[in-house]
């Protein structure tokens, strides 16, 4: 199976959705552990989102997954009042492993690139 191709307006509707979640988290969050908002997915019935993550120090993700978690459901009422969508979506929080992978991968490149 394929994945679909997002419409133009599940593109639109991201592009919303991940300033205002990044302002939400910016006005909640402690910066201890920094909580960088990467991505956000929306299902194509727009029910659903996932927020991807990182986090500065690295071993604090978890804490901060709890933190997101908690705060679902104020997120939730943040969106209704900054983003103008029919349905407001459920929340889901990932860790962004796939971020960390591309920092990892451009360390390794920059120390072979010192070496050279």
């Amino acid at each position: 199976m394929t994945p679909q191709k997002p419409y133009a307006r599940q593109t639109r509707v991201t592009a919303n959705l991940q300033p205002a979640v990044a302002d939400f988290v910016r006005l909640e969050a402690n910066t201890d552990p920094l909580i960088t908002i990467t991505n956000v997915t929306i299902a194509p019935n727009y029910r659903k989102m996932t927020v991807f993550f990182t986090t500065i120090p690295e071993n604090r993700e978890q804490d901060a997954l709890i933190f997101l978690k908690r705060k679902a459901s104020d997120l939730r009422t943040h969106l209704k009042k900054t983003v103008r969508l029919k349905i407001i979506p459920h929340v889901e929080f990932e860790v962004d492993f796939n971020e960390r992978h591309r920092q990892h991968v451009e360390e390794i490149m920059h120390e072979e690139e010192k070496e050279a």
